[in-house]
């Protein structure tokens, strides 16, 4: 397992200010975050020229992007750049989000397959993000999904299984499907605590991934909008000494 953190986490910082303030805060790996909170990154932009968006990236930051998030949906062939865009910065891994909940069961296999088809042939994998307010949001629906999605896997966000509406759920059966993880401190009364107020057991969940053989990337992802300043900055070391220590 290995450090990475989201560029969301400083999503009010453009690309290249973020990427500088994470390898001064001791990261060495990223996520990119592809969308509305997006550093300036924005995935139609980055599919009309790959090749030259990948090409900048390197030339702006010393951290490894080990994988990306979209935060929207984009059409076939946006997402078709985007994967390109992955190859190209040998990030490995994508999480896309899950249809709200309502959405048929079968109208999300199959636009999961048809997006997987795409990364299956580009060797990169393909989650789906745990989500409050997507098919995801029940860990037996989102095991369901993948298992009907061949190669499809989870990109877990414990925090949604901690604060939710009628209190913390079990989430263990999601863990032979994880792909990829996003961690920051939550309670059951809020999404984002300072590190060491909420109920994240990181020992437990470190734990379970080494017993599964994970060995991918753990994403400090901190939400847009709570900690800002300092806070924030201080939030983001925590964690990484936190994480860094257990690893």
């Amino acid at each position: 397992m290995h450090l990475a953190a989201s560029s969301r986490s400083l999503a009010h910082l453009d690309f290249s200010a973020a990427c500088l303030q994470l390898q001064e805060l001791g990261f060495d790996k990223a996520e990119l975050c592809l969308g509305e909170t997006s550093n300036r990154l924005q995935p139609e932009t980055i599919a009309a020229d790959p090749d030259g968006t990948a090409m900048r990236i390197k030339d702006t930051s010393r951290l490894s992007t080990v994988a990306l998030m979209l935060e929207t949906d984009p059409d076939p062939e946006v997402f078709t750049g985007i994967v390109r865009f992955a190859q190209l910065l040998r990030a490995a891994q994508i999480t896309i989000k899950a249809s709200p909940v309502g959405t048929p069961f079968n109208t999300e296999v199959d636009r999961l397959r048809e997006r997987n088809q795409i990364c299956h042939q580009a060797g990169v994998r393909l989650s789906i993000l745990t989500e409050q307010g997507a098919l995801t949001e029940d860990p037996h629906t989102a095991i369901e999904i993948c298992q009907a999605s061949k190669g499809v896997g989870i990109t877990l966000d414990p925090s949604v299984f901690i604060c939710r509406p009628g209190g913390p759920v079990d989430f263990d059966v999601v863990f032979p499907h994880v792909l990829h993880v996003h961690l920051r401190d939550t309670s059951p009364e809020s999404m984002q605590v300072p590190t060491g107020l909420g109920e994240v057991d990181y020992n437990r969940i470190i734990a379970i991934l080494t017993q599964i053989e994970y060995n991918r990337s753990l994403s400090v992802d901190l939400l847009p909008g709570v900690f800002e300043g300092e806070e924030r900055l201080r939030e983001l070391r925590k964690l990484r000494l936190l994480l860094s220590s257990m690893l």
